[in-house]
Order: C-alpha cells, then structure tokens, then sequence
C-alpha cells in the first residue's frame, strides 16, 4: 500500500491564503469523499445529496493524481488507522514549526473533503501513549471542520465545526436540528452575486475571504459554488 509522506496539505488554495493575512497558516487533510472508495467518508452525504457537487473536483482536485492521492491516504486511514494517526502527528507538528518560524499560529482541518468524526477517533503514539483523539495529543492547536452531521455537539474545546446547509427536501429536519443546536451554518450559494444580507433570518458573511471559520460567531457562512457544485440542480446549492 502507498504511504503518503504528507498527509497535510499547507496553503494549498487561496482561501488558506488569505487566511495567512489574519494570522494563521492552514494545514488540511483531503481524504476521497463519501463513497468514491469502499468505505464511506461522509454519512450525510446520500441524504444530503451533496456528493454529486463535492468540492472534492474543484480546484487541484480535478488532477488525477491529486485523486489518486486522496484515495491512498483514504485506504491508509481504514487500514491501517495507527501509523496514519502517527504520520498525521507528525504532519501537525511540522505545521506548528513552520507557523512558528513565520509567526502565525497554526490551524488544522481534517475534513477538507470528507465528514469523518475525528472526536471519535483514538490512536497511540510511537511513544505507546493512548490519546482519545487527535485534540487530546495536541491540546493547545486549534482544529476545525465543516459537517453535515447536526448531532456532533460536547465535542472537545479546541474542535470547532460549522455546520454545512442543504436545500434538499429530505435533509431539512438536520437543518432544523442545526438551528436548535446554535451551530454556525455554511450555505452554498448559485454565484457570488446571489448571497444575500441574511437567511434563515441569520446575518450572512463571506465564507471566501478566508477559511479561518472558528472566529465566526453564530451566523450564515455565504459560499459560492465552484467546479461540479455549479452545476447542481439537486437542492444543496441555493
């Protein structure tokens, strides 16, 4: 089996980018999303019906290799859960350094393309040390993801996730929960041009002038659809 040296991708896109500019540098691990492979990397997805439009295809990801990629450290994760959460120790620690060295402060994602509950997630270290999950090992970082999965609440203090909208008809009863819940919501829009002021009632801000979500209180995080995701006609884009 393939065995990436990386696991972490370090301002890959523009978003993580523009993020350096607030004082963070970003490291996010791509896995293949929902069922690309044999084993489901996001519950929701079918339900949701976001699959077709996954950001999984835009940008670097409409390389084939960069797919290929995406596939082996999936197959590594399933199994062989140990060594990948070591290398991805060893991943996190590298960004810490290299935030360091530049003097930001460093910001993990683990779901950039898939919807994996990582608070569930333990591994022990090459030291033989137990961790419940990734956060434990690395306490004093902050990690964020986006879900699609209304039920993940208690989650640990420097966890941060946003909850990701769909319009499909069969998903909203999620919504609601979301909405119950006080999850900050992220909501797909057709073009730029059509995010409005609010929705649902909740004041909207740009979802694209960066990626750092977790400085965001409660309110409707606007994106634009981009690569397949422009073309959706399934409900999840509004």
């Amino acid at each position: 089996m393939f065995k990436s040296k990386a696991l972490l991708s370090v301002s890959s896109d523009a978003k993580t980018i523009k993020g350096e500019t607030l004082g963070f540098l970003t490291g996010i691990l791509y896995l293949a999303p929902a069922t690309t492979t044999k084993w489901n990397t996001c519950s929701m997805a079918k339900i949701a019906q976001c699959d077709v439009a996954c950001l999984n295809s835009a940008g670097r990801g409409a390389f084939s290799s960069v797919q290929q990629a995406r596939v082996n450290k999936t197959t590594w994760f399933f199994t062989e859960r140990n060594t990948f959460m070591q290398q991805l120790v060893v991943d996190i620690a590298k960004l810490i350094k290299k935030a360091n060295k530049q003097g930001l402060k460093p910001l993990v994602r683990l779901n950039g393309t898939s919807d994996i509950r990582w608070e569930t997630v333990g591994f022990t270290d090459v030291n033989g040390i137990e961790y419940v999950n990734i956060f434990a090992a690395f306490p004093d970082i902050q990690f964020y993801d986006y879900t699609k999965d209304a039920n993940r609440k208690d989650l640990p203090s420097n966890y941060d996730v946003t909850f990701s909208y769909s319009g499909v008809e069969g998903f909203q009863p999620y919504v609601e929960k979301a909405l119950l819940n006080n999850m900050r919501m992220a909501v797909v829009f057709r073009k730029e041009k059509d995010i409005p002021m609010t929705f649902m009632g909740i004041p909207v801000v740009s979802g694209d002038n960066s990626d750092v979500r977790h400085l965001d209180d409660k309110v409707i995080v606007g994106l634009y659809a981009k690569g397949k995701a422009k073309l959706d006609q399934t409900g999840f884009v509004v």
